[in-house]
Formats: C-alpha cells, sequence, structure tokens
C-alpha cells in the first residue's frame, strides 16, 4: 500500500501537551506498557529502556500482524545499540505519548511493507544515540574520555584499563544525558545482528497463549457490543424497534451508531448477537441496490475503449506503432472484488468518559486510529490514546479505522464503562473495503523481425484513492493504480523495454469500496502483465523465458535467472509444466517459476514455486523465506477461490462457506531464494503475492493450452477437450 500523510482534521489537531496522553487506567486495570508507566525504568532514550538486570526493552512504533516487522526493527536498534540479543524485549509507546513528544517515533502506519524500509534509519539512528549515551555514563563514572570506551554485547569496556560494566548499571546515568546530536551509523558490511536469521520475539507467547489479541481484550465490567450496518453502501437506517430486544436476556442498550447502523450491547457477545439478530429494523437501500457483477463488468468494459484515460506511463508513440506493426494482438483480463479476510474480525474495545477516551485495537495506524478517536469523542487528542495491540490478520484492512469509530460513539452512550465491540463474520466480510474491480486490455505490436515493438495497456476499473482517501488524487489521476508499471518509480518500476509504450487507466467507480488488499493492485497488474507476456512470447515462436530476457531490464532479469535456474527451468520431469513471472512492487524485484501437473480430469497439482527476491538489505533471512510462502498462501487462495460478487447493490458472500480458503493439502512446496544487492531497502511482505498467479497461469497454459484471462480459477474447467 502506498504510503499518504495522515489526514488532518481541522476541529480536533493533534495538540502537543505538556504530558503524555497515557496515564493511569480508572478501573484498576492498567494495560499499559511497562516502561512507560510512571514507576518504570528510566529510560535511556526514546527508544531503549535498560533494566538493571541488564534486559533491553526496544520500542516499536509499527503494528505487528505476523510478518515480523517487531524482530526485524529490533534487530536494527540492537545491531547499532550492540546489546545482548538475548537479553532483548519490546514494547509498543502508544500513539498519544507519540504526540506528546512531538512524533518521536515517528510514522505509525504499518502498511506498503514499508515497516523496516522507511524507518530503518532513524530506528537505527536510535539504537546507536543510546549506545553513545551508555558509552558516555561509563566514561563518566570512570574519568577518562568516552573516546576510549567501546560497547559490545550490553557490556561497555575502558581500552586502557580493562575496566567494565553492563549497561544496566549505567542505563540511569545515561538517561539524564544530553543525546548526542549526531552518530555515525554501521557500514552495512560491519552488521552483526543485522542479516542474521534470528528468532522471532512474539513467538513463545502465541505458543503459550499469552499474546493478548484485540478480541481478548478484558476490562473489568466491561460489556460487548454487536453492530449491523446497512447491507448496501450508501444506504440509510430507516427504523428499528429498540423495545422488542430490550427485555431479552443480558441486552443492556440498543444504540444507533450512524444512519447506517444500530448495535446492540449485552454481557456477553452472543447474547449481543442474538438481541441483534431479532431486532426489527427496516432498509432504505436507495439507487444502489441496482447494482450487480454483471452491470458492474458492462461498466468496466465501457472504460477499456473510452477516450479519457489517466497516463501512467508512456514512451515512444504506442497508437502509431501499433497502427504500422506487422503484427497486432490483443487479449482482455479481468479481476475479481476480493476481501482480506483477516482471521480476526474487526473489534475495538473503547472506555469514554467526558474528559478522557482510551481505546484498545489492533489496527495497522496506531496515528489515525486515534485521530479517529479523538474525532468520534468530540475531545482534544491529547485527552485520547489507543492501545495497540498484536493484529490477527491486517492485510490492509486494519489501516482503516471505521470500526475504531463505531465503538466509541457506542461508548459515548455508556459513559464509564468499557465497550468492546466486535464485529461477525457477515458483519465483516460484508462491510469491507475490497481489492478493487478491474478489466484490462492488452495490445501488442511486433516487427517483421518478430520483436515486440509497442505495447497498450488500458486498465478500466476502481480507483482505491477514490473511494477513501480522495484527497491524495493527483489532478484527478490515482497514482496507486500504476503499482509496477510507471518508468522509473522506487516503488516499482515497469521492467521491460519496449520501444513505445502506453499505459493508461479509464477510472470506473462504484459505490463498493476498494481498498488496500495486501499488495495492492501489483496483483491484478502482474497477472495482466505476466500473461500476456506470454501470450506474446507463443505468438513470436518464442520460449517464455527467453522472450522476457531479451527485453528486462538487469535487476528484474536477475531475479528471473535466479528462480529459472534453481526451478531447472526448461528441464520439468514429464508431465511437469512450468510457468513464469516477475515484477517490481514495494521497493523490491521479485519473480516465480511455477511447477504444476493437470491431470485428463482438470484437477490442478501446484507441485512447487521457487521465489526470489531482491530486498536491497535483509535483515532477517528467516523471516523474509516465511513472508515469501505466506505470500504465495494469500496470492493462489485469490487466484483459486478469491471472488466476491454484487447482487442487489450487495456482497453475497457472508462467510467462510461461500468465500474459501486453500487448505494445506493444495499448498505447494515454496523455495526461497534470497539475493540482496544492497544500496536499497524493499519490503517483503507483499510483493510476492503478485508473481504466484501468473506463474501458475503460465504453467497451466502449458499444460492444456488454455488461456485463464480471469479469475478465480474455481470458475474454470480445466478437463481436456
Amino acid at each position: 500500500m502506498p504510503k499518504f500523510d495522515l489526514p488532518k482534521f481541522d476541529r480536533r489537531s493533534f495538540l502537543v501537551g505538556a504530558a503524555a496522553a497515557t496515564g493511569g487506567f480508572s478501573l484498576g486495570f492498567n494495560y499499559m506498557p511497562d516502561a512507560l508507566a510512571a514507576d518504570a525504568t528510566p529510560e535511556v532514550n526514546a527508544w531503549v529502556v535498560v533494566k538493571p538486570d541488564d534486559t533491553v526493552v526496544i520500542r516499536i512504533a509499527r503494528s505487528e500482524m505476523g510478518q515480523g516487522s517487531l524482530t526485524g526493527l529490533a534487530q536494527m536498534v540492537a545491531e547499532e545499540l550492540e546489546c545482548d540479543w538475548s537479553k532483548v524485549t519490546w514494547e509498543y509507546p502508544t500513539p498519544g505519548t507519540n504526540v506528546a513528544r512531538k512524533r518521536v517515533w515517528g510514522n505509525y502506519n504499518s502498511t506498503g511493507s514499508q515497516s523496516i524500509r522507511q524507518s530503518q534509519e532513524y530506528v537505527r539512528k536510535g539504537g546507536a544515540i543510546a549506545r553513545e549515551m551508555l558509552i558516555q555514563a561509563a566514561a563518566n563514572e570512570w574519568k577518562v574520555p568516552a573516546g576510549e570506551c567501546t560497547a559490545a554485547n550490553s557490556v561497555i569496556t575502558h581500552k586502557g584499563s580493562r575496566r567494565k560494566t553492563t549497561f544496566g548499571k549505567v542505563a540511569s546515568a545515561a538517561g539524564k544525558l544530553d543525546p548526542p546530536k549526531d552518530v555515525k551509523l554501521k557500514d552495512p558490511k560491519d552488521w552483526k545482528l543485522i542479516g542474521k536469521p534470528v528468532k522471532r520475539l512474539d513467538t513463545v507467547d502465541k505458543l503459550t497463549g499469552k499474546q493478548v489479541y484485540g478480541i481478548d481484550i478484558k476490562l473489568p465490567g466491561m460489556v460487548i457490543a454487536a453492530i449491523h450496518d446497512c447491507p448496501v453502501n450508501g444506504g440509510k437506517l430507516t427504523s428499528f424497534d429498540a423495545d422488542k430486544v430490550k427485555s431479552m436476556r443480558g441486552v443492556k442498550s440498543v444504540v444507533r451508531v450512524s444512519d447506517s447502523s444500530v448495535a446492540v450491547v449485552a454481557d456477553t457477545f452472543w447474547n449481543a448477537k442474538t438481541a441483534l439478530a431479532a431486532l426489527p429494523k427496516t432498509w432504505d437501500l436507495g439507487e444502489n441496490a441496482k447494482v450487480s457483477s454483471a452491470t458492474i463488468a458492462d461498466m468496466l468494459k465501457e472504460g477499456l475503449s473510452a477516450d479519457q484515460a489517466f497516463v501512467g506511463n508512456k514512451t515512444g508513440d504506442a497508437p502509431a506503432a501499433l497502427q504500422g506493426a506487422a503484427k497486432k494482438y490483443e487479449a482482455v483480463y479481468s479481476f475479481p472484488y476480493l476481501h482480506h479476510a483477516t482471521m480476526e474480525p474487526m473489534n475495538t474495545t473503547a472506555l469514554y468518559t467526558a474528559d478522557k477516551c482510551e481505546v484498545w485495537c489492533p489496527t495497522q495506524n496506531g496515528e489515525g486510529a486515534l485521530a479517529a478517536v479523538a474525532e468520534a469523542a468530540g475531545l482534544p487528542v491529547d485527552k485520547c490514546d489507543v492501545y495497540k495491540v498484536h493484529l490477527g490478520g491486517g492485510f490492509g484492512r486494519r489501516a482503516r479505522t471505521d470500526y475504531v469509530t463505531q465503538a466509541v460513539k457506542i461508548a459515548k452512550e455508556m459513559p464509564g464503562t468499557p465497550v468492546k465491540l466486535i464485529w461477525t463474520r457477515e458483519e465483516d466480510m460484508t462491510h469491507c473495503a475490497y481489492h478493487p474491480v478491474t478489466q484490462c486490455k492488452m495490445t501488442g505490436g511486433f516487427d517483421a523481425a518478430g520483436n515486440l515493438t509497442a505495447l497498450h495497456m488500458r486498465i478500466s476499473g476502481q480507483s482505491i484513492l477514490a473511494s477513501l482517501l480522495p484527497q491524495a488524487l493527483q489532478n484527478g489521476m490515482d497514482p496507486a493504480v500504476f503499482q509496477g508499471l510507471t518508468p522509473s518509480a522506487p516503488e516499482g518500476n515497469f521492467g521491460y523495454t519496449i520501444p513505445n509504450v502506453l499505459i493508461d487507466h479509464a477510472m470506473r467507480n462504484t459505490h463498493i469500496l476498494a481498498g488496500f488488499w495486501r499488495g495492492v493492485n501489483l496483483n491484478h497488474n502482474a497477472v495482466y502483465v505476466e500473461s500476456f507476456m506470454d501470450e506474446l512470447a507463443k505468438e513470436a515462436g518464442q520460449d517464455p523465458l527467453e522472450f522476457r530476457r531479451k527485453m528486462l531490464k538487469p535487476k528484474h532479469r536477475a531475479v528471473l535467472d535466479a528462480a529459472a535456474a534453481k526451478a531447472n527451468y526448461g528441464k520439468a520431469p514429464k508431465g511437469v509444466f512450468q510457468g513464469v513471472a516477475q515484477i517490481m512492487g514495494f521497493g523490491s524485484y521479485v519473480a516465480a517459476v511455477a511447477d504444476v501437473t493437470v491431470s485428463p480430469e482438470g484437477q490442478l497439482k501446484i507441485l512447487r514455486i521457487v521465489g526470489a527476491t531482491d530486498c536491497g538489505y535483509a535483515v532477517n533471512p528467516a523471516q523474509i523465506e516465511r513472508q515469501i510462502a505466506g505470500s504465495f498462501v494469500y496470492g493462489l487462495t485469490a487466484m483459486l477461490y478469491g471472488e466476491c460478487t454484487v447482487k442487489d447493490g450487495a456482497i453475497e458472500q457472508t462467510n467462510f462457506d461461500s468465500y474459501n480458503m486453500m487448505r494445506i493439502d493444495e499448498m505447494p512446496k515454496v523455495e526461497c531464494i534470497i539475493m540482496p544487492s544492497g544500496g536499497f531497502w524493499g519490503g517483503v511482505g507483499e510483493p510476492t503475492i503478485a508473481v504466484a498467479a501468473p506463474a501458475v497461469l503460465n504453467a497451466i497454459f502449458a499444460a492444456t493450452g488454455k488461456r485463464i484471462r480471469d479469475l478465480p480459477l474455481m470458475n474454470h474447467s480445466l478437463k481436456s477437450v
């Protein structure tokens, strides 16, 4: 997901108060991080707290949702700190504390595979500064120059006298010193911890059940809320009869949350859910109830030939080159709505009083959640705070704050009582911001020698920014549409050198919200480009790999070559067929080679996927391998089963019985190649999702001769004719 600035709220802008908004919790249950509490061990600096027993607490601003960035960020701080990794632990500083301390921890946004790459420099500086302060404190105690002292493994040594002390013994004194104005970061060749496959910091708590997720929060006197929003986006709640359910078991209150939603508050989730289902309510579905998947498809089809379109990449004169091409080839593809399908449905716990509002929630955007709390509570930001917990899945969905706003509005109706809002799975499935629906017409032109000389890629479909962040549009254009397709963007440039290129977007928006689904627009862009490159290779009578290699830029070609070599491309056993794909996204170069078999009855078996990635610097190779494998699960699930359809203006899929997930026995063997070339910081959580589907689709063609141009695969038969 691209990086965007936090929306500003003019009515209540972020105020930097004299004290942090993380004061005591009035119900006697303290969920604050230990080191941020009033009686905690003094910090060395904002990033590092060292306890007397040499335990090092590293503060992590970004959110952990399974991607491992918590451990990676801690590795980078610890690298510069020169501490004993076996004694490292962590905590989340709250967004309210960040605002009160002039955003000392920087950006809290954990989207777009940016947690490590966009904070790597300042978190490493945080560790380096803390190291210098600890060394200075020891030098002051010994009355020697700090330059004569070194730190390693949480021990400070004076070179001349060989005196030693530990971080824990000087931490209190170090925290009282002025930090150095500038520090020099290590040269990558001197890294000891960065680049090592250290174990994750949060694994033990997950295995033992100690790890708390948002849905686990329990506070004294807490009640539970369930909510129902209008099934059609844009519709209204016209009436409900609260008296019909107020006497039902456990019911505490019935709350109108917005002009389109109502909630029931009860003692348990089951009682709240049961009463909500029984609550008589009527809706005005509005004009959007006339929309269906078929009407959306017709609208997108019109955009494929529309005159007006936003241009994201233009080189040479593609229309003229196509007009004069010796041979022209065209194909039309489509990609459906997809749901994020997090294991943990949306939830938030809120405690509101007239002068304070506190929230506990899983969020990918702590500061965005804080702004939402302040806005919904009607309080200044310094009277609000958000206590982040681990996410039971994010995938971009929890960058939004709609569920946070709802919880605060309900809690306002019950001041002094903590209210936990939990969405049902049905509410979660039908009130998402979905991976955008698109169609794409690809047109290629060859010269007489069979060289590809022109490419026109017309995308017709939704804009995520128009749905969620219209202020980020650039003269009406959504730049995020062109992920992996722009001429030279460091986030993801188009890998092919073709003399004449035109890539444009006919924006066609519907009432169904489009959102930042893991991998965002790169996913369908890769399917379109890499599937079409296979089609063009066939038209040119060339091997798909060699056809690509002749046109690819060096780093793009390098990852594809590495994947092909490890997969023994072209040497598969009889009956095994291979497909390739490559793209650049989120700052990283990625490629994949898939091995598949397809039985005469049409049974697909994905045997293996070899994935290669050049992310510049690799912080934790073991975690990158897991991210690649996990991303293939996500990408292949979407390819096989992912589809949200629209009927009468509403999403039809309401639970996992109608929105299927990939099973363990369907998962291929994954082999990873991590080939960091240095000099840049790329993401690893999302890029490889994009190459999974096109690599498999191309392998399916090799096996069957059938081109799959619209997903999911479950809608197609692979049976031999």
